[in-house]
């Protein structure tokens, strides 16, 4: 039962027999394992993306740490990035500031008291560029512009575009090139 430690108590189950536990267990590691692989490609904070997985707060950064050492992990991670995002970081968080949820920001703002650590850890606060403390007991919540990371993205693509077409003009004149020799050879 070593390995049982790190899962959510509501994710442990015991039935009869040693074997069928262990099974289990596997399979819940499993789907941790491959829910980290998810976040972290998306999000690429290890820490994060282990307690979004549901390993506990607590050893989240350790369990991400160990996720990443597996090379497995490492494979899948590379994988979804390849089909979610064109290679860049960048574009990544960006698409995340201009699509990304507030929803978290929103309870935070609106809350009478301010929630425990546990909870605000629990919260995804990408969006939020600023948080203050009025005087009057309130939070004051200021999110990044959307507006912004858009236009963002909008010169990025065109960046890129640009770039696969100018690569796309060198490619046809050399292309071009190489048959006009041919044709000069026979």
């Amino acid at each position: 039962m070593k390995n049982a430690s790190f899962l959510p108590i509501s994710e442990r189950r015991y039935r009869s027999g040693r074997k069928e536990v262990i099974f289990i267990q596997e399979k819940d590691n499993k789907k941790l394992r491959d829910d980290f692989c998810c976040y972290y490609a998306l999000l690429g904070n290890a820490e994060e993306a282990a307690a979004k997985a549901g390993f506990p707060g607590e050893s989240a950064l350790r369990e991400g740490i160990g996720c990443l050492r597996s090379a497995g992990c490492r494979r899948k991670i590379a994988e979804l990035r390849e089909l979610m995002t064109s290679g860049s970081e960048v574009i990544t968080g960006l698409k995340r500031l201009a699509f990304g949820s507030c929803k978290d920001a929103a309870v935070l703002a609106f809350a009478d008291e301010l929630p425990p650590p546990e909870v605000i850890g629990r919260l995804d606060l990408f969006n939020v560029s600023e948080i203050k403390r009025v005087k009057g007991g309130g939070v004051e919540v200021k999110l990044f512009d959307r507006l912004k990371a858009l236009e963002k993205l909008f010169e990025l693509e065109n960046t890129f575009s640009d770039r696969d077409k100018a690569a796309g003009l060198m490619n046809a004149l050399l292309a071009g090139g190489e048959e006009a020799e041919e044709t000069e050879d026979q």
